[in-house]
């Protein structure tokens, strides 16, 4: 069984690799289901020339470990230049013309274990069950604004910190990441952005698309040499959208002028 193509719009060339892995697999016998994830799942739209494929194999019991310490089956329907395993069920590949994909293999009770986004069946076998695109687990709930915020706030707190001891990666990471992550989130959650998130495991994923009427990308992320500058930012718009308690913004804004002063010619 197979998902039926639109006539009326050119083949990507993902998912044509997609549909011949699915081919590969209706022949070995031993597969369940190939499941397309995102861009070459339910996103489809989204797909260009930068996206990569994620997608999940299902296989029958006792053929997991198969799947995942060779690539042969992969390269039966697309020529693979690079492999390697990334977590205990999952690799990622790049094939040979350049294009990028991250895969993992279950067995069906493996894959009722785990929440996932829903999913596009490529291919499945004739026994496979009809539910497989969509978990029976619910996927993480959404974070608390008021969690979120708080987070936020430590962070900047916790990064300005680690600046003034010199610690500047570490500082970038805190005020630049962390906090910035957590900002995108607030956001989200108060539907201030022009459309919902592009990944829900992924927040930074289209924030440009969704967020960019609202925020200065490139003051968020300036580099080590402003994280006095990109903390003030960030908790000027948590202010704005969400409030921030008066205590830790005062202490936030007292060591962002410390680390000005500090770094000042």
């Amino acid at each position: 069984m197979t998902a039926t193509p639109d006539p009326t719009r050119p083949t990507h060339p993902l998912l044509a690799v997609l549909d011949r892995l699915g081919e590969v697999l209706d022949r070995r016998g031993d597969a369940v289901a190939l499941l397309g994830l995102g861009s070459v799942g339910r996103d489809r739209h989204r797909l260009d020339e930068h996206s990569d494929a994620d997608f999940f194999v299902v296989v029958d019991d006792g053929c997991v470990s198969r799947y995942l310490a060779d690539t042969d089956w992969l390269e039966a329907a697309h020529p693979v230049a690079w492999s390697f395993a990334h977590t205990h069920d999952g690799r990622k590949v790049l094939f040979a013309d350049g294009r990028f994909a991250e895969y993992a293999v279950f067995t069906l009770d493996e894959l009722r274990g785990i929440p996932y986004p829903p999913a596009r069946t490529v291919w499945a076998r004739a026994d496979a069950p009809a539910d497989l695109e969509t978990s029976r687990l619910d996927l993480p709930a959404a974070p608390s604004l008021g969690h979120q915020v708080g987070e936020a706030v430590t962070n900047l707190y916790v990064g300005l910190h680690r600046d003034l001891r010199g610690e500047r990666l570490s500082a970038t990471r805190f005020v630049q990441v962390f906090a910035v992550d957590r900002l995108l989130t607030v956001l989200d959650l108060l539907e201030v952005g022009d459309g919902r998130p592009q990944d829900l495991f992924a927040v930074e994923r289209g924030a440009e698309r969704r967020l960019g009427r609202v925020l200065d990308l490139a003051r968020l992320n300036p580099g080590v040499d402003d994280n006095a500058g990109a903390a003030l930012l960030v908790l000027e718009t948590l202010e704005r959208y969400a409030g921030v308690d008066p205590a830790p913004a005062a202490a936030v804004r007292d060591l962002a002028e410390r680390v000005r002063r500090l770094r000042r010619p």
